[in-house]
């Protein structure tokens, strides 16, 4: 993925990284960084370039940390702003945010011994990028005193600081090491959470429900007892973040999660009718599914709708895979249309195998067939 999104740090970062360096009293020009940068800079993917510019930043910054750190922090542009929904806003002074993978590398390579100074220097970071990825290593080394900075964080006036207290703590974090200790018992970063759970800011919230979602993937239990707690009672905002945080339970149709979320029942609803077209399409192409649904009843009938598609490995055995739906909401004797489409193009995230894949939708966990397509190769003969 990395390799695909090298434009993230443009070929001209060494010189404007300098230039900030420079005016921010570094002592050296800002050429001086980009020969040290290399000829080859704009051929490399995007981890790489922020690798190069950290061990770039090492050449050339003071040995001791004490001293680096200010004037790396001294060098930052403006920080990131907040929307009126408190989502982030780019402060449009550097191309992109990774423009300070150079400088969360740096931190995390030299600043493990300087642990105080380390994270002021992430705070500052985080407001312009992130410290997620920075502060792993920290609470790797020092976990307990990390936590202690964190604790503080989550308390921060700034949205970006409490968000970071959540994000950089959870035990598997994409892209990041795992944290084994929190993974094994992640009772250490439950008073963040707690801290969080009613942020004004949705961007902090969500980053709690995805934190919880990491825990319930290794503490189901866990997770629903803490679901229990916070819905008892909640206002709207931390209903839908405990939603998010048990959507990884709710498609493994987990009953207990279902029933939190007043889906535990089983549905009024039936398929009436279900259509999957084409019926034999080709890697690279889509394939649409409509279901109508039918409520018999003389109720309203309300249910969380899903769907799963059994995706054919290259072994020839299938994998399920849930995709989110809805609720729906369909008045006594009616029915309701469904349409979902799926892109049968290969991705980072899924390769896409020849062979028959079963469809079916999920009514309150309860899995109905609904009808199975036939995956053909591009070049199959037509």
């Amino acid at each position: 993925m990395a390799g695909t999104l090298h434009h993230l740090i443009p070929a001209d970062t060494p010189q404007r990284l300098g230039e900030q360096l420079a005016r921010a009293g570094a002592g050296f020009g800002a050429s001086a960084l980009a020969r040290s940068a290399g000829a080859d800079f704009d051929t490399l993917p995007l981890m790489a370039r922020g690798q190069r510019l950290a061990d770039a930043l090492a050449e050339h910054l003071p040995t001791n940390f004490a001293q680096a750190a200010p004037l790396l922090v001294a060098s930052m542009g403006q920080p990131m702003g907040l929307d009126a929904k408190g989502e982030p806003v780019a402060a449009g002074d550097v191309p992109s945010g990774f423009f300070y993978l150079p400088h969360s590398l740096f931190i995390a390579q030299h600043g493990l011994n300087h642990l105080d100074l380390a994270i002021q220097a992430q705070h500052a970071l985080t407001q312009r990028f992130t410290a997620e990825f920075s502060l792993r290593p920290f609470l790797q080394a020092h976990p307990q005193a990390t936590l202690a900075h964190l604790g503080r964080w989550a308390q921060d006036p700034n949205a970006h600081v409490r968000r970071a207290a959540s994000e950089a703590t959870r035990p598997r974090l994409p892209w990041a090491a795992r944290l084994s200790d929190f993974v094994r018992d992640p009772s250490p970063c439950l008073p963040l959470l707690e801290a969080l759970r009613d942020d004004p800011s949705a961007y902090v919230r969500r980053s709690v429900a995805n934190h919880l979602n990491d825990i319930g993937k290794d503490h189901p239990e866990r997770l629903l007892g803490i679901a229990v707690r916070w819905l008892d009672p909640a206002p709207a905002a931390r209903v839908a973040l405990v939603r998010h945080a048990l959507r990884s339970l709710v498609k493994q149709t987990h009953p207990q999660a279902l029933a939190l979320l007043g889906h535990g029942q089983l549905s009024a609803l039936q398929v009436q009718s279900s259509q999957v077209e084409p019926q034999r399409p080709r890697i690279g192409g889509s394939v649409r599914l409509r279901v109508v649904l039918h409520n018999p009843s003389h109720e309203l009938a309300t249910a969380l709708v899903d769907w799963r598609v059994h995706y054919t490995k290259a072994d020839g055995r299938s994998s399920p895979k849930v995709f989110k739906g809805s609720t729906v909401r369909v008045p006594p004797g009616a029915q309701q249309v469904l349409e979902k489409t799926w892109s049968l193009r290969q991705m980072s995230t899924r390769t896409h195998h020849p062979g028959i894949h079963a469809v079916e939708v999920l009514i309150n966990g309860q899995a109905h067939d609904v009808g199975a397509f036939e995956l053909l190769t591009p070049d199959w003969p037509r």
